[in-house]
């Protein structure tokens, strides 16, 4: 059996890519289906290069890119190349190679993290004697050193679960089980108990990582946000959601301190089973907690809401978006009106907007289209209430930003700008395409003053 393939599908987990880093595209020789994530120029031109030379089957040829890249990158470089090989299925097998020529590098320093990554990519690949071969010598180096040795153990398996090798994850967590029992050391026990229940959430397995947890518990170690944390997602990713309703109250229970990104993590688990009622009652449990909305709060709120989500999709359709929060409600039904009204009034909108004299801006480039059409429309009854109270202050100029299309699917075709223009149009604003900035809408502060009162 393909080992690749060796994980039930439940199982089967994406590769984390940190969302800030800006996905390019190689379309060089037709390599399309292949992304590169914030690579260097020097990493593209290689990846590129071993890439078409691996499509037509010279290994021989790669060996000697491999070499040469090596020899003439800089350390950061060519370790940055290492991490894209280890993520990318389709030139993974690249990566041992590339790997062992780094290591005769002047400047290669041993690094158990490294080896890690390395030895479950093997693994996915069913390289057996070789990863064998790295485990045995970083564990022989590390075997003194009792709390690296356990910080190597939690990397391994975090990769291994991420890479899909269910018989080294499986050997792993019994390795540093053993580990834990056998250590007297408090931080050794924490993070090897930290490693194996990120590493079972992981690869869908959290009510085993739940009982750890109580285990860790019973010996002494009292459970911090990160394991919580990883056992309620893991519960959520399944859809098992009284399971995480019960993780959320025990956390409330027992005082854990539940911040903005976690109660993000709460709704978007909600939101991916349809589960709107629960999105409701925990938008009002943060309110009554004093915890803040964020953007990343919005996006995971109308992301979920398939009435919004149409609206913003099919703008150019019938009758066209609704102009106004008012206008907006009448055509949401009970759950998702209720789950607007959660988000409206927060201090979301001021993150987003600055007011002086000089200039007044609303800054929506790159936010989802729900979230840049309901901060919009807060946006034009804040201004009504602005000028409507007789303020002093009117801004020389008011802009919109929301970016022309550069990073669009359609180079140029921005779908959030198409939407900003069609409201802009509707609601007979006079603010237009500034000349200098495609991605921007202008107008004077004291005609949009007009215009609104």
């Amino acid at each position: 059996m393909d080992c690749s393939h060796a994980w039930n599908k439940t199982m089967v987990v994406a590769m984390h890519v940190p969302w800030k880093h800006h996905r390019r595209r190689l379309h060089h020789r037709g390599l399309r289906g292949f992304q590169c994530y914030a690579l260097s120029k020097a990493g593209q031109r290689f990846f590129t290069l071993v890439a078409t030379k691996r499509k037509a089957g010279d290994t021989l040829a790669n060996s000697r890119l491999i070499k040469k890249f090596v020899t003439s990158s800089p350390k950061s470089v060519a370790l940055e190349a290492l991490s894209h090989l280890l993520s990318h299925p389709h030139l993974s097998s690249l990566a041992f190679p590339l790997y062992l020529k780094i290591t005769e590098a002047p400047w290669f320093v041993w690094n158990p993290t490294l080896v890690a990554q390395v030895a479950a990519c093997l693994d996915r690949q069913c390289q057996d004697k070789e990863s064998a071969r790295l485990l045995s010598e970083c564990i022989s180096k590390l075997q003194p050193k009792e709390r690296e040795l356990a910080l190597f153990y939690r990397d391994l398996i975090d990769s291994q679960s991420r890479h899909g090798s269910a018989r080294g994850f499986e050997e792993s967590c019994a390795r540093l089980r053993q580990l834990v029992c056998d250590s007297s050391s408090v931080y050794v026990k924490r993070q090897g108990y930290r490693g194996m229940i990120s590493g079972l959430c992981e690869v869908g397995k959290p009510g085993e990582a739940e009982e750890l947890m109580r285990e860790m518990t019973r010996v002494g170690i009292k459970a911090s946000m990160f394991e919580f944390r990883c056992v309620l997602h893991g519960y959520g990713r399944l859809g098992w959601l009284k399971e995480m309703q019960r993780i959320i109250d025990e956390m409330l229970s027992e005082g854990v301190e539940v911040d903005s990104a976690f109660s993000n993590m709460i709704l978007s688990s909600y939101g991916a089973h349809s589960a709107l009622p629960e999105m409701v009652v925990w938008l009002r449990k943060m309110k009554s907690l004093g915890i803040p909305l964020s953007i990343r709060s919005y996006y995971s709120v109308l992301s979920s809401c398939p009435a919004i989500l149409s609206l913003v999709q099919n703008n150019s359709k019938e009758d066209g978006l609704p102009i106004s929060l008012g206008e907006l409600m009448k055509v949401l039904g009970e759950d998702e009106a209720m789950l607007v009204e959660g988000l409206v009034g927060s201090s979301v909108l001021n993150e987003v907007m600055e007011w002086d004299a000089l200039e007044g801006r609303l800054d929506l480039h790159g936010m989802d289209l729900g979230s840049a059409y309901l901060i919009m429309l807060q946006w034009m009854e804040e201004l009504r209430s602005i000028f409507g109270n007789g303020s002093n202050v009117v801004p020389a100029e008011i802009r919109v930003v929301c970016g022309w299309g550069k990073h669009s699917r359609e180079r140029g075709k921005s779908p959030l700008k198409r939407m900003v223009k069609e409201i802009m149009v509707r609601t007979g604003s006079p603010m237009r395409i500034d000349r200098e900035n495609l991605g921007c809408f202008v107008a004077k502060g004291k005609v949009v003053r007009d215009w609104l009162v």
